[in-house]
């Protein structure tokens, strides 16, 4: 006989599964099975069992459950196992050895292991453990506090595990392995830093160093929004163990046989080999451990992290730098990914190489890409980046400013300080003013080609401590702001995003879900790229929608769409959606702009002059056309011509819903943290 906590609350014989009874008898078990060999009160019984105040009758109930659970016990033969259940007073003891829970057995095996001293025999005992789980703890039982913190507590413990098993095979040189057991759970645990930690150390192992830091900054992220707190001091000490080891020479290790130190019956050598995007969704937990070990180390013979100076020197494909002490480091790319299926914006493209790759001002080439939300900003400048890469053999830095988002921008010492690691500079000179160290930046790539990319950016003053000075210097910034600062005072290069056509559009749905599926029914195609205002962010997000939905056709989904109540919540897929990214950008807006796009948002057919968005605010002439400068040059509306202003539909249905006229598409999507990002 064998009773399970570790998923659903069962009980288990030789000839099958014990019937046990509706929940409140389960939780009656469970919560004796939670002390075995000890006495339980009938009181904590009833407390545990209710979620709310007990019955009259609750003591008569309780009675009940046990004389069943009793009764089921002896059908099962619990006599033989020694398994007893027994009443002393006004309480319970349910004597059996503890072995036949799984929890225990658990406790056991994750207390033989040690996966930093033996850890060719800890993978075995931990995946043992792992595997005794078939679900969320204490399924099957009522939903009071006492049942959920006990469910909590074992869920910490089957973490802990986890982390445990990627320490091991850390440390047998299996860092795929690592990799893959760790992602699953920081997955469902996107806040639980000493897991984050452990999984970005064994990423950057295994070579995938973009793929590392993007974790890194998402769970920045998640952690000021939901808890408005900074990274803790195990997740940042990854973060800079990762670009000093990257800036000192350090990549991937070559992992170990896994034959030459595991014993046979283990799990597979390989692991499938994956990659992260990561955004602004949400989903929350706690924290773990990151042991010392843990430590990303140069490898032998080379140096830990060096100083960069100014000089350029060494091979194309990277830079040796020096602080005197004769250190050297390669070349940082801390570039994201390239953005999947990206289609068209050859124009754009073009634009970004002719100003990025211009020599004859005598200045450091600067470009600026600005649109509206969701327009695909972000992943026309990557992409740009990763097409040009080869011309920035001194590295290419990255750095998401968070202009527009739930929690604060960046600090522009926060992102040099992030810099000046990459490029090798040990932690204790890191300068703590931003004007310091600024001017240490300029210093260090004065003389260097080095691409710098400034995503999401809220205003110029947030970006020109960023930029290098170096003539063979490149920088590019996305906003959807246009940015006349940078434009007045830097010689920014302007190149601006506009909505797909029709053609475009339904190329991209094509690339998305394969085109015959669109060339089945193009007409519907066309609809389905204006109700998405041409965005591409719309448009993957309508595509997500049709692959999970693979009966669809494209004139279902065009027929819901129609519906104004409901498309900016069909135009969210999970963590990305149209209307987290507009809510980023009205959030950044004052008061009296916000109302005025309300007010806008009321008009017929979204085209209107200043004196009719005068009259729908309530505003002064003014006051009114200060307002639509403003909202333009944040894209909400666009100046088609002198005096004639548009506003997408998708942006009234967003100012209306804030009204509370619509209330469907309110709250759907957590962020637009997609190779479209706005």
């Amino acid at each position: 006989m064998e009773f399970s906590l570790l998923g659903p609350i069962a009980v288990t014989t030789g000839s099958g599964e014990l019937s046990l009874g509706p929940a409140k008898r389960r939780s009656v078990l469970a919560l004796l099975l939670l002390q075995p060999n000890t006495t339980v009160p009938l009181e904590q019984l009833i407390d545990s069992v209710w979620e709310e105040e007990p019955p009259e009758h609750a003591r008569t109930v309780v009675q009940g459950h046990v004389s069943r659970l009793r009764a089921t016990l002896a059908e099962g033969g619990a006599e033989a196992y020694g398994i007893e259940l027994t009443t002393h007073g006004s309480a319970y003891l349910l004597r059996l050895p503890e072995e036949l829970i799984d929890a225990h057995r658990f406790g056991e095996l994750v207390a033989l292991a040690r996966p930093e001293a033996a850890p060719a025999d800890a993978v075995p005992l931990l995946r043992e453990a792992l595997g005794l789980w078939r679900g969320p703890a204490l399924t099957g039982t009522v939903t009071s506090p006492p049942f959920a913190a006990a469910a909590h507590a074992l869920e910490e413990r089957r973490l802990t595990a986890v982390e445990a098993l990627g320490r091991a095979h850390g440390a047998l040189g299996e860092h795929e392995q690592a990799a893959a057991i760790l992602y699953s759970a920081a997955v469902n645990h996107p806040l639980r830093e000493g897991l984050i930690a452990g999984l970005m150390r064994a990423l950057f192992r295994t070579g995938r160093q973009s793929d590392a830091l993007e974790w890194f900054h998402r769970t920045r992220r998640l952690l000021n929004e939901e808890l408005g707190v900074d990274p803790g001091e195990r997740l940042r000490e990854a973060y800079e163990e990762i670009l000093r080891a990257e800036a000192a020479g350090a990549g991937r290790q070559p992992s170990r046989p896994a034959d030459a130190t595991r014993g046979a019956g283990d799990g597979p050598a390989g692991a499938p080999s994956f990659h992260v995007k990561h955004g602004q969704g949400g989903r929350v937990p706690l924290q773990g451990g990151a042991d010392a070990g843990d430590a990303v180390e140069a490898p032998a013979g080379e140096p830990a992290a060096g100083g960069v100076s100014g000089g350029r020197g060494g091979t194309e494909g990277g830079s040796a730098a020096g602080d005197g002490s004769g250190r050297t480091g390669a070349a940082p790319r801390l570039l994201p990914r390239p953005p999947a299926r990206f289609l068209a914006r050859e124009e754009q493209l073009g634009a970004l190489t002719e100003a990025l790759t211009d020599r004859t001002t005598g200045e450091s080439p600067l470009a600026v890409v600005a649109g509206p939300a969701g327009v695909g900003k972000t992943a026309c400048a990557v992409q740009w980046a990763h097409l040009h890469a080869d011309a920035f053999p001194d590295g290419q830095l990255f750095a998401d400013l968070r202009g527009f988002g739930e929690g604060d921008e960046a600090a522009p010492a926060e992102i040099l300080r992030d810099f000046l690691l990459a490029l090798g500079t040990p932690p204790e000179r890191v300068p703590g003013s931003a004007q310091a160290a600024s001017a240490l930046f300029r210093s260090l790539v004065a003389d260097r080609r080095l691409l710098v990319v400034l995503d999401n950016a809220r205003s110029s003053a947030q970006v020109r401590p960023l930029l290098p000075g170096g003539l063979h210097c490149a920088t590019v910034v996305t906003s959807r702001s246009r940015l006349d600062g940078l434009v007045a005072t830097d010689c920014a290069r302007p190149v601006g995003l506009q909505a797909l056509g029709h053609e475009e559009g339904a190329a991209l749905l094509g690339a998305m879900l394969g085109p015959e599926r669109v060339a089945e029914d193009p007409a519907a195609a066309r609809e389905l790229v204006d109700l998405c205002d041409g965005l591409p962010l719309a448009l993957r997000a309508a595509a997500a929608q049709l692959t999970a939905r693979p009966r669809w056709r494209l004139a279902r989904l065009a027929a819901a769409l129609r519906d104004e109540r409901r498309r900016l919540a069909l135009l969210s897929a999970e963590d990305t959606g149209m209307a987290a990214a507009l809510r980023m950008s009205v959030a950044r807006l004052s008061a009296d702009d916000a109302r005025l796009l309300s007010a806008l948002a009321t008009s017929a057919d979204g085209h209107l002059n200043a004196s009719v968005a005068a009259a729908l605010a309530g505003y002064d002439p003014e006051r009114t056309q200060d307002g639509l400068d403003r909202l333009a040059e944040m894209h909400l509306v666009d100046e088609e011509a002198t005096d004639v202003y548009t506003i997408s539909t998708l942006t009234q249905l967003f100012a209306r819903d804030e009204r509370g006229e619509g209330g469907k598409g309110r709250r759907s999507g957590a962020g637009e943290e997609s190779g479209e990002r706005g």
